[in-house]
């Protein structure tokens, strides 16, 4: 009897230490879901997220980084799905950036409830169910974006705020930092539209554009569009219009080539721009952390910087606009 339960004994050690061995190899199953998969902005989220998966296997840290998606940024019902599908499959974590503040709050729950911890980059979510909140300050770029403005109008002139999209926590808050600036620094600017949505979509924000370009192109002296594909549009409706080149200073946010070229060219006079890179990077690092058990805070700042035709070729800003994607979206 004694040898049998000796015997015993030995193959639960055995099973134990070989389940933890296997556990060990397993790599953690980390889901990064963006708002969109279209634009070049998300691109640069997805090379972030893998350059922090790069880094961690050269660490001996195992971690497969599934990137998935709706294509446009206004599927709500599909990000959903993509958020309630990684849930049912048991991954060990979520990054996401929530397209709609408020629509994503239940999945997230959902989540959470199934001991998947989420990390929220880049857009805010009405919740406190999640581990971090990894993005840029959106108030404080909208800031800048109203004081170059303010600036370059030298405190007089008539202004066009073509906002993005309705439920959009980030530029939501992007707009009202620039319309803050307006109203407590620079009264004399006069806001002649703040109520027109570019969409999700080159082509909506294209078609927005020339509607108010049609209806306030002879009055307007500046624009401020809060997200890449407003931008774009916008600029592109400008100089259709024979408004660019600085007749009609134009803001933009975040830096996509052709911001950028626009930008070289003289059409933009200024962009705010975020470190997407960063961002997805910290966004999985965070999480990787968290499963680890180690702390992290509720709340990381990846900071914005103004990018201005005088600034571009400094070395720490062309970092920003011309990131290396090519060397982890192999």
């Amino acid at each position: 009897m004694k040898s049998l339960a000796t015997l015993l004994f030995a193959c639960a050690v055995f099973g134990s230490l070989a389940n933890s061995v296997s556990a060990a190899d397993k790599p953690l199953r980390i889901a990064v879901i963006p708002k969109g998969t279209t634009h070049e902005f998300w691109k640069s989220i997805n090379a972030g997220a893998f350059k922090a998966r790069d880094e961690l296997a050269a660490k001996g840290i195992k971690v497969d980084v599934t990137w998935k998606g709706p294509l446009k940024e206004d599927d709500r019902d599909q990000q959903i799905q993509v958020v309630e599908n990684f849930t049912a499959a048991r991954m060990d974590g979520i990054v996401l950036a929530p397209l709609d503040s408020q629509a994503l709050v239940r999945p997230v729950a959902n989540a959470a409830k199934a001991k998947i911890p989420v990390v929220i980059i880049d857009s805010g979510l009405k919740s406190d169910k999640y581990v971090s909140f990894v993005a840029t300050d959106n108030f404080k770029g909208g800031q800048m974006a109203g004081e170059h403005l303010g600036k370059l109008l030298g405190g007089k002139g008539n202004v066009i705020l073509l906002r993005y999209a309705v439920g959009s926590a980030s530029t939501e808050e992007r707009e009202a930092g620039f319309l803050e600036v307006l109203k407590t620094r620079y009264p004399e600017l006069k806001l002649i539209s703040s109520d027109q949505y570019a969409g999700a979509t080159r082509e909506t924000a294209y078609q927005a554009s020339q509607n108010l370009l049609n209806r306030f192109g002879q009055q307007v002296n500046g624009v401020f569009c809060p997200n890449e594909p407003s931008t774009i549009a916008m600029t592109k409706a400008l100089r259709d219009l024979g408004k660019a080149a600085g007749k009609v200073k134009m803001i933009g946010f975040d830096a996509g080539s052709q911001s950028v070229a626009d930008m070289k060219s003289g059409d933009v006079q200024g962009l705010i721009v975020q470190s997407p890179v960063k961002m997805g990077y910290l966004g999985v690092m965070t999480l990787v952390e968290h499963l680890q058990g180690k702390p992290v805070e509720k709340r990381i700042d990846t900071g914005v910087v103004l990018v201005t035709p005088d600034n571009m070729a400094q070395p720490d800003i062309k970092e920003l606009l011309y990131p290396p994607l090519e060397k982890y979206l192999k």
